[in-house]
């Protein structure tokens, strides 16, 4: 009897490795390692997420096999194929335009965190009869991911209003010169919700003017950086 019980443990630690386990590791900006708070990590085969600390570390259940997806505003996405569990180093590559590229079309589905990520939102609670809600390191996390996609769904927004093709109808620039202007005209989530379509397009126009105002060497963005909070 002792040997099936023993044989039985043997077989639980054989099975756990298969498991999700916490990978671990940290993402920089390539060529300046500056480190990168607030990306966005997904694990693609779970749907777990996750975002980096302020100084750029992580931490996700993954299991082998499985890939997770990194994300940040003006950086190309990165994947990793989790094939052990070693410290990760993640480097991202910025795209050279910090503008949140996206195609509006009548089928594209609006992002809806709290249909998508309902866990975060019910983990993010604070109840006042469990201070374990208010210190877990679970309940922390989960109130950044719902500050983290509340700045989503604003941008978002911004960028479904002032897009590529709605600006360049009213102004002649083009390719890299309309994505300077556009990054440094973007308005707040504030102004677009309380401005019409007539208000914006008189922004444009005004914004416009400002930027051919400008030095020619003063209508570029400035080089994109990765700070801390």
């Amino acid at each position: 009897m002792k040997v099936k019980y023993f044989a039985i443990i043997i077989l639980i630690f054989a099975i756990k490795p298969l498991h999700a386990q916490i990978l671990k590791g940290s993402v920089v900006e390539k060529g300046s390692n500056d480190r990168m708070p607030n990306v966005f990590i997904l694990d693609a085969n779970t749907k777990s997420i996750t975002l980096t600390d302020k100084k750029g570390n992580f931490e996700i259940p993954a299991s082998v096999g499985h890939t997770l997806i990194f994300s940040s505003p003006g950086y190309i996405s990165d994947t990793l194929f989790v094939a052990d569990y070693a410290l990760k180093r993640v480097e991202m590559v910025t795209e050279g335009v910090a503008l949140h590229e996206v195609t509006i079309t009548s089928s594209r589905k609006t992002f809806n965190p709290q249909e998508e990520y309902p866990e975060v939102y019910r983990n993010s609670k604070v109840y006042i009869l469990s201070p374990f809600s208010w210190f877990s390191k679970q309940g922390k996390d989960a109130r950044r991911l719902k500050h983290y996609f509340a700045r989503e769904v604003q941008e978002r927004h911004v960028d479904s209003v002032f897009n590529r093709l709605y600006v360049s109808s009213l102004i002649p620039l083009r390719g890299a010169d309309l994505d300077n202007f556009m990054f440094m005209f973007l308005p707040s989530y504030a102004y677009v919700t309380n401005n019409n379509g007539p208000s914006l397009a008189a922004y444009i126009n005004d914004s416009y003017k400002k930027y051919q105002a400008r030095p020619p060497g003063q209508r570029k963005m400035q080089s994109l950086t990765a700070t801390g909070n």
